[in-house]
């Protein structure tokens, strides 16, 4: 078996609480949050929907749901025709309170959904490791709490959320993009940056972007040394908010089943 399928399925025994995955292209898988998860003693069902993949029509039989990002617009059905189901699923888990999270699209798709507002960026892409400022309301926070003010994160994106949905609670800011990291209702958590990315992964997307990077007027050289600069700290901050996520799913499973 290989790494990547042990991640999704975890190691054999008994059967674990399952997180349905929504996987939008190839180089844009669930990566590091995966591996926190699978740690934390969680299943990764990964629907790679840009293969074709169905995904289900509701969220029974899961404990929570991860949108990770990719390339299309949180709006491009003709691209991307399984949008609608996930927008479908991102409604079923706020309104439910299944733990929800949702990543670069991901977290735009939720946005969306609940009445926020996404835009392509005019000033160019942020990209590569960027500082992250952490607002008041993240003290209290389950999953983003321990986030230190300046804790570093790898950003690839051309589209932003810029306005929030009603009742959201804004947990991390930056400089350049202010809404990185919001909550929906009890068990709701979107962020505009990959927690899941290490400098392997955005040494693929800077290849593959390349042209559209140096139009832009960036460097791609420069965007891949700045995440590989900063990956040990990217690994600590976001495995631990990775395992944070995990245990909020993780204690719903209990709570439903009684605590047993």
């Amino acid at each position: 078996m290989s790494e990547t399928e042990t991640a999704e399925r975890g190691p054999v025994g008994p059967v674990r609480p399952g997180v349905l995955v929504v996987q939008h292209e190839e180089d844009a898988g669930p990566g590091l949050v995966g591996e926190h998860l699978v740690r934390a003693g969680l299943r990764l069902d990964v629907v790679r929907a840009w293969r074709g993949e169905s995904l289900p029509e509701d969220l029974r039989g899961h404990a929570g749901l991860l949108v990770l990002g990719g390339s299309v617009g949180c709006r491009d059905d003709g691209a991307a025709p399984w949008l609608p189901r996930v927008r479908a699923l991102v409604r079923e888990a706020v309104a439910d309170e299944v733990p929800l999270l949702g990543i670069c699209l991901g977290g735009q798709i939720v946005a969306d959904v609940l009445g926020g507002s996404v835009v392509t960026r005019t000033r160019g892409p942020e990209l590569g490791a960027v500082p992250l400022r952490r607002l008041e309301a993240a003290d209290a926070d389950p999953v983003l709490g321990g986030v230190p003010d300046g804790a570093p994160a790898a950003q690839w994106h051309w589209d932003e959320v810029d306005g929030l949905p009603a009742g959201a609670v804004p947990l991390l800011g930056g400089d350049d993009c202010p809404h990185q990291a919001f909550r929906v209702g009890p068990a709701g958590w979107a962020l505009q940056f990959h927690p899941e990315a290490g400098a392997g992964t955005v040494a693929r997307w800077a290849e593959a972007d390349d042209a559209q990077v140096r139009a832009d007027g960036g460097d791609p050289v420069a965007v891949v040394a700045s995440v590989r600069e900063a990956e040990p700290r990217l690994r600590t901050v976001w495995g631990a908010v990775s395992e944070a996520w995990g245990s909020v799913v993780l204690a719903r499973v209990g709570a439903r089943s009684g605590g047993r």
